[in-house]
């Protein structure tokens, strides 16, 4: 046999050798019991402390639960449940329970609390294959939320000290912001829960949950400014306009406003939000709810606006027209320099109050899902059950209803007193046409609205060539001492 065989034979030898030892070793393996948690976490909850919903939010009382079931073999002389870094122990103690199957063990325990941790320790051992359960009452999670798992240890009869197992059992914490953490401290304040005693008082002025309503109906109300910001200044230019058509001289003309108007100021703005808001998409127009919000006030106001403009353009004296004419300007002049001025001047409180009615109206849009002041106190209410919400939305309406009725009353008594006449003369131009003659500076010294008038259709003369353009200055000069 040569040298090659022989060492073939010896490789041959090993390799069997080899199978046998793996073969041994994976019998053995089998062989031995496999070590194993004399305790398993069968539970690991969180009682839901979020209003409306049933997730659970850091820094607020909660009920945490731990329950574990001992082997059919083991004893347990102690558990310890540790909670997250930054929690808060149970403010009115642990709940321990100990069950043999469905009957309820009467075993004395003692609960101390250390740091973090709850230790629940029998005066003797629990029966073999007992279940024992922790509740946690009112203990709090930490402000910032996460996911934790249970964490702690237990100890046998024999012992021996192991970690509790997780059992892959998690709670999920939301994590609550500073309004939520003041709300959380008022509702542990002597004074709050006295306050909230009172029925009438803890419906309609809750302290914890004003404080945290305001913060979120804020965003509504700069919402429901913006709408109106946005949607006043684009009505005026359109309530002019649907003005000039219906005081138009052409029937059709005439007839287009008169119906606008008519058909927009008799029926509700509600109505009109639903025409828009559910008629446009069923023709195949989608649009953003806050544009489509804009243009459904727009055309609201606007029809207001025009009965308000055609009011003031028709309380102006003929003679302004007559005057405006005798200096030469046509009936598009007269209207936007003579006419118009005064017309925005006499119903400027009227249109502060449409102002006002219309950020009022604001609040019918909650009604198609436009986040403005009502639609976060309603979903707010609906989550409470409190109807402190719609306190605080009212609060956000009074801010700017009151102060702008406070001005719209200085500028009515203004109106209605008149403000008070200087006699000047030296406010006329340094340069009056040679052919005026002291007759109209005299009146325009005066200032009279039908001296005014008088005397420019005495000067029809000048309205022709370069002496009308000091004319119309002097006008000018002389309109600004009117009412």
């Amino acid at each position: 046999m040569g040298p090659l065989s022989r060492f073939a034979d010896i490789s041959k030898g090993r390799g069997v050798s080899l199978a046998l030892l793996l073969l041994a070793a994976v019998l053995l393996a089998c062989a031995l019991p496999v070590q194993a948690h004399a305790l398993t976490t069968e539970r690991f909850t969180a009682k839901s402390n979020q209003d409306g919903a049933d997730g659970i939010m850091g820094a607020t009382d909660t009920r945490i639960t731990w329950q574990g079931q001992a082997d059919a073999d083991e004893q347990l002389t102690s558990v310890t449940i540790t909670l997250p870094e930054g929690s808060a122990l149970p403010t009115d103690g642990t709940t321990v329970t100990v069950l043999d199957g469905l009957t309820r063990l009467n075993l004395p325990s003692t609960v101390t609390e250390d740091g973090t941790s709850v230790t629940a320790a029998f005066e003797e051992p629990t029966p073999a294959g007992t279940m024992v359960m922790l509740e946690l009452n009112n203990a709090r999670f930490p402000a910032e939320g996460g996911t934790y798992s249970v964490a702690g240890t237990y100890t046998t009869a024999d012992g021996t000290t192991a970690d509790l197992p997780d059992g892959g059992k998690t709670i999920q914490v939301t994590g609550t912001t500073p309004q939520e953490e003041l709300a959380s401290w008022l509702g542990d304040q002597g004074w709050v829960q006295a306050w909230n005693s009172n029925k009438f008082l803890h419906l309609f002025f809750d302290p914890t949950i004003v404080v945290t309503t305001v913060p979120a109906v804020f965003w509504g109300w700069l919402l429901a400014l913006a709408l109106v910001a946005i949607s006043f200044p684009l009505a005026i230019p359109l309530g002019l306009c649907w003005s000039f058509l219906r005081m138009a001289k052409n029937p059709v003309s005439r007839a287009i406003g008169s119906t606008y108007i008519n058909i927009i100021r008799g029926t509700p703005l509600f109505l009109q939000i639903y025409i828009a808001f559910f008629g446009l998409p069923l023709l195949g127009i989608q649009m953003d709810n806050f544009v489509l919000g804009i243009i459904v006030l727009v055309m609201n106001s606007s029809a207001y606006l025009a009965e308000i403009f055609r009011a003031g353009i028709q309380s102006i004296n003929k003679g302004q027209f007559e005057a405006a004419r005798s200096l030469g300007m046509n009936g598009a002049q007269t209207m936007i320099f003579v006419i118009i001025p005064q017309t925005f001047r006499r119903v400027i409180p009227t249109m502060t109050s449409e102002f006002i009615l219309m950020y009022k109206d604001t609040s019918l849009l909650a009604a198609v899902g436009v986040m403005e002041i009502m639609m976060y106190s309603k979903t707010i209410t609906a989550a409470t059950g409190n109807v402190t919400p719609y306190i605080v939305a009212a609060f956000f309406y009074l801010v700017v209803t009151i102060p702008l009725t406070k001005v719209i009353n200085v500028m009515e008594e203004r109106l209605v007193s008149g403000r008070p006449k200087h006699r000047r003369t030296n406010n006329l131009p340094e340069k009056t046409p040679a052919s005026l003659s002291g007759t109209v500076a005299a009146v325009a010294a005066e200032g009279s609205e039908a001296a005014v008038a008088q005397t420019m259709r005495m000067s029809e003369g000048f309205s022709h060539g370069p002496q009308a353009i000091a004319s119309d200055s002097l006008y000018a000069k002389m309109r600004g001492k009117d009412v």
